[in-house]
């Protein structure tokens, strides 16, 4: 298991995770000479906002986590405890793209929110031992570089 990974395990709460994703992303943006905004609250559907070729992007931030060999996972939903249950909430209409920062790998995607699954999106990074290909999110397709270029004029 590599270091980033351990350090990952060690942020015992999600919201600890959740912050280092979103720095991670947010530096990923910036070395890239992407402008970046940072909401003033933490309530907002989204955690950052990007200019790329004069439009403003909402991005939310995802950490992925191992779904099985070859593939790693991240939720597409807010989940919000509520004093009667739990309350799940999509992104549609509430920010662009999902940034994924996937510690396993030390890889960042970057995936429009409408092409995401509902609640939860794997992305495969290796071939599947049944040989399928058909409906799966390869990981080279939502290479953040790879996205990030297909954005710009």
């Amino acid at each position: 298991m590599s270091d980033r990974t351990t350090w990952y395990e060690s942020l015992n709460e999600p919201q600890k995770r959740g912050q280092a994703t979103e720095a991670i992303i947010r530096s990923a943006f910036v070395l890239r000479d992407v402008p970046v905004l940072v909401p003033a609250y933490d309530n907002e559907p989204y955690d950052l906002v990007v200019e790329i070729a004069g439009k403003f992007l909402r991005i939310q931030c995802k950490t992925a986590y191992q779904k099985s060999e070859g593939t790693v996972a991240f939720e597409t939903v807010s989940t919000r405890r509520r004093g009667d249950g739990y309350d799940r909430t999509g992104y549609d209409g509430r920010a662009e793209y999902f940034a994924v920062y996937d510690p396993i790998n030390d890889n960042r995607y970057l995936g429009p929110v409408s092409e995401a699954a509902t609640g939860k999106m794997e992305i495969r990074f290796r071939d599947s031992a049944n040989g399928q290909h058909a409906g799966i999110n390869w990981a080279k397709e939502y290479l953040f570089d790879k996205r990030l270029a297909a954005l710009r004029p």
